[in-house]
């Protein structure tokens, strides 16, 4: 089935370049800053979805949008897909500094797991936590109190929480989905964030932090989405792919190549819980030091203006370099570890890396050759001719738009600096809060696409954090995005009629409540129908 499905995307593939070959090399039609320079990007996501295999996919789509740029000159393509791809954004600082961020947490998990630390956590926990319900209730409590940056919230909780889910035979599938909702949702309302300080400097011309805080009551996307978790899981709700991977993960066989590996890995060792939580609170510690030092902070700036002026990149190099080094000093001084164990650590922690770090790349490179096409500047057209004639209904539309960009490119922030200087420019003078409103639905919307699209650096590492193939966690995921999506969209009209955030986000909440109610009862009714065919 799944060769089938290759061959009919590449004879497909095939048709799609011959015909626009002809289009853009022959009759020279525009691309740049036309619906065109979005191809690139949805052909890489339609791929993944279709052919599950996301490295092919994403390549094949920097070659695309490297085509349509080159005019399917094969010189010029080839010379676009490296020098101003890959070479180019792997040589950009900040996203070096991401890198070396993922590198050190691996090299910090795999310490973790070498000491036994993890093992004894996730056995301390089992007995202190003994429900399915209370696991993935603590997996979202500490995605919420880590609230600094999503990067790290993904994989930090995705390591300290593995073990034990695996322990509750929790699906991989579902510690992702609680990771990915736990991370940007969490992180684009929380003022104390590498986002608030990311949004705040799109914001021209007014208090940027203040605006951020403003509109935290409009950000339904982010608040319903904390709220559907709740409601899955004290619900024991699930539905979509994710049941399947559920009701799979309560036989052994899910377990086999997951659980029993590392169970054999750590058996001999003699790490406590405390090799663990203390390293975790180090990161944490060290992470917020680190961003705060870079904004600022010890030449006399404010902890909340040290935030907002940080360099998150830097900012968590610097934070969890540092952490490592104490890390391997305190192993040392317990004699868990050797210091000759402590160095092997550190390549296996960068091989655990090597798929989120290839992928991250890839996208980056894709988001490289969308820009390079007017991607953006066609977007901002849409939204700027929308601005005029759908005030009411212009949060909506502006969630809707960007959902859209952000799932095409697979970046919020690099939606945040498209659409938030133009609903500025649209309402600064005229309408504050409409403003307020319109920004938090950008935000939304961008955390929205972001959380669905198989190319977000969010998604890819929240993967990573649950050990959980990509393509899995974003087939699973999309339908609990879509159905808050489909809620948030409502409330936005809702909030652009009457401009209050109470009266939208209670109407809203009741809005959710009553769609998994039904979803509930019918799941119980297909589990009763299931039961009786089975009888």
């Amino acid at each position: 089935m799944k060769e089938k499905r290759l061959a009919i995307s590449g004879v497909t593939l095939l048709v799609f370049y011959g015909v626009m070959g002809y289009l853009i090399g022959v009759e020279k039609i525009k691309v740049k800053g036309t619906f065109l320079a979005l191809l690139p990007s949805l052909i890489a996501i339609v791929l993944a979805l279709i052919t599950k295999e996301v490295y092919s996919s994403l390549f094949i789509g920097v070659v695309t949008g490297a085509l349509f740029w080159g005019r399917f000159n094969p010189v010029k393509t080839l010379n676009h897909v490296f020098s101003d791809g890959i070479v180019k954004v792997t040589s950009d600082s900040w996203n070096v500094g991401i890198l070396v961020f993922l590198v050190i947490l691996g090299m910090m998990v795999q310490l973790m797991n070498s000491t036994g630390g993890s093992r004894a956590f996730g056995a301390w926990a089992t007995s202190h936590v003994k429900s399915k319900v209370g696991v993935q209730l603590a997996t979202i409590a500490l995605g919420c109190l880590i609230f600094i940056d999503d990067y790290f919230n993904c994989l930090t909780v995705g390591s300290v929480m593995r073990p034990i889910t695996d322990k509750q035979k929790i699906s991989r599938e579902k510690l992702a989905y609680l990771i990915d909702a736990t991370a940007a949702p969490v992180c684009i309302i929380a003022p104390i964030s590498s986002w608030a300080a990311a949004v705040s400097g799109f914001v021209k011309g007014e208090n940027g932090m203040h605006i951020f805080i403003k509109a935290i009551p409009y950000n339904f996307y982010a608040l319903f989405t904390i709220v559907m978790m709740l409601i899955l899981v004290k619900g024991k709700i699930s539905y979509g792919p994710m049941r399947a991977f559920e009701k799979s993960a309560e036989s052994d066989d899910y377990w086999t190549d997951k659980i029993v590996e590392d169970d054999k890995k750590d058996e001999k060792k003699k790490g406590k819980v405390v090799d663990m939580i203390i390293p975790i609170i180090l990161l944490i510690g060290c992470c917020t030091v680190g961003m705060i030092y870079t904004g600022g902070f010890f030449k006399g700036e404010s902890f909340i203006d040290a935030f907002a002026n940080s360099d998150a990149s830097i900012g968590l190099v610097l934070g969890s370099s540092v952490a490592l080094m104490i890390t391997i000093v305190f192993y040392l001084i317990r004699r868990v570890i050797t210091f000759e164990e402590c160095m092997n650590c550190l390549p296996e922690g960068f091989k655990q890396m090597v798929p989120a770090i290839l992928i991250l790349t890839f996208a980056w490179s894709l988001k490289a050759m969308t820009d390079a096409l007017g991607a953006a500047p066609y977007v901002a057209g849409i939204v700027g001719d929308s601005a005029a004639g759908f005030k009411m209904f212009l949060p909506a539309i502006i969630f809707l738009i960007a959902i859209g960009l952000s799932f095409a490119t697979g970046t919020s922030w690099g939606t945040f600096g498209i659409l938030i200087p133009i609903v500025v420019n649209c309402f600064q003078s005229s309408d504050y809060t409409m403003m307020i409103i319109s920004i938090s639905a950008c935000m939304a919307g961008a955390v929205c696409g972001d959380h669905c699209s198989p190319i977000s650096d969010t998604t890819i590492m929240s993967s990573a954090g649950a050990q959980c193939v990509h393509i899995r966690h974003v087939e699973t995921q999309l339908p609990y995005a879509f159905t808050v999506a489909a809620v948030s969209f409502v409330t936005y009209i809702i909030a652009g009629i009457v401009k209050n955030p109470w009266i939208s986000l209670i109407a809203g909440v009741v809005m959710l409540a009553l769609v998994m109610l039904v979803l509930k009862k019918r799941e119980d009714a297909e589990g009763a129908e299931r039961k009786m065919n089975n009888d």
